[in-house]
């Protein structure tokens, strides 16, 4: 089964950085929007950050803005989300997902979302 596979997880201090990456490269990448999506022990899974197929259009939650920012390119098959001044409450495992969308994206609807990669651990200590 396709799935995208994601990287950069790691241990931080707070108010570090750590870059994410989402490699699709079995998928006709340009025809998909991608989200980032997390989920924390004992939480639900939260939408973090899309971007839409063009890489015109990006949301982020606003637990994240201006700190986050994604980015894609289409060329390798890979969208990033970097993320500065992490702060313990980011800590989660990060999952990125696609959706065949021809227009914008959302992070409010993960069950949008047709693949998914296994996570990578992200743990912000303070």
């Amino acid at each position: 089964q396709f799935q995208p596979v994601e990287s950069g997880g790691g241990l931080v201090q707070s108010g570090g950085s750590l870059r994410l990456s989402c490699v699709a490269s079995e998928f006709p990448f340009d025809y998909y929007a991608i989200g980032w999506f997390r989920q924390a022990p004992g939480k639900e899974r939260e939408g973090v950050a899309c971007i839409s197929r063009s890489g015109s259009d990006t949301n982020y939650a606003d637990s994240v803005k201006g700190r986050f920012t994604g980015s894609r390119d289409n060329a390798k098959k890979t969208m990033y989300l970097q993320m500065n001044s992490l702060k313990p409450e980011d800590t989660a495992i990060y999952y990125c997902a696609l959706v065949r969308k021809r227009s914008g994206c959302t992070i409010t609807l993960p069950s949008e979302y047709t693949f998914w990669g296994q996570g990578t651990q992200v743990t912000v200590s303070s």
